[in-house]
């Protein structure tokens, strides 16, 4: 599972070759949430609104990064 960057206690991922929607891991030591790289909303899991608010700021700052490792396969840490 590559690590794509970590904030505040949280890890992101993206896996090769996974599932559409395009979209990135987020979890704590508690829970997990997936995020769609479209429109950032999390459309599965039970991360806490903190942690979403703090996954859909990071994410936002690097939108065009995750859609071109989304399409490429390409997974690298982007911290």
């Amino acid at each position: 599972m590559p690590v794509i960057g970590k904030i505040k206690g949280i890890i992101l991922r993206m896996f090769f070759g996974d599932h559409p929607p395009p979209h990135i891991h987020a979890s704590n030591n508690e829970r997990e949430g997936l995020f769609g790289i479209n429109d950032l909303e999390m459309f599965k899991g039970d991360l806490g609104s903190k942690d979403q608010k703090e996954v859909k700021k990071w994410a936002k700052s690097r939108l065009s990064k995750l859609k071109d490792m989304w399409d490429t396969q390409e997974i690298q840490n982007i911290d």
